[in-house]
């Protein structure tokens, strides 16, 4: 918001660390991961979306992969290694993932396989209360 960028305008750019919220943090290789805090903002423009059944939706927030048993729905035309929003068949986000096969692969593979790789999930909130800022 305008108001958190004139606050961090003030603020020596040596002596400011963040301002505003997480979104992810840098890994030691340099790549990002995502938070799950940026789930509220990121979930109502997500393009690759995937719905759980509710039988698979308590795993995935104990941060267990997807597999093709509990897949609800996958979004047409998602390549595999697509990053995908995970959502209840309620329609509530749940977390992020990454796609482990394209939704093609999804139709004809086995039902013990993985479909989305974890990445975060709110469940991470009770999980890494104490990390999490």
């Amino acid at each position: 918001s305008e108001k958190l960028l004139k606050a961090a305008a003030s603020v020596p750019r040596d002596s400011l660390v963040s301002l505003g919220s997480c979104f992810g943090k840098f890994t030691k290789t340099q790549k990002f991961r995502l938070s799950v805090t940026a789930l509220d903002f990121l979930a109502p423009y997500a393009k690759y979306k995937v719905w759980v059944k509710p039988g698979s939706e308590q795993s995935f927030l104990y941060g267990n992969h997807v597999l093709k048993s509990g897949l609800g729905r996958i979004t047409e035309n998602t390549a595999q290694y697509q990053g995908v929003v995970v959502y209840s068949m309620a329609d509530v986000p749940l977390g992020f993932g990454v796609a482990a096969k394209s939704t093609q692969e999804c139709r004809k593979v086995d039902p013990m396989a993985i479909v989305v790789f974890h990445q975060a999930d709110v469940g991470e909130y009770v999980r890494n209360e104490d990390m999490l800022t």
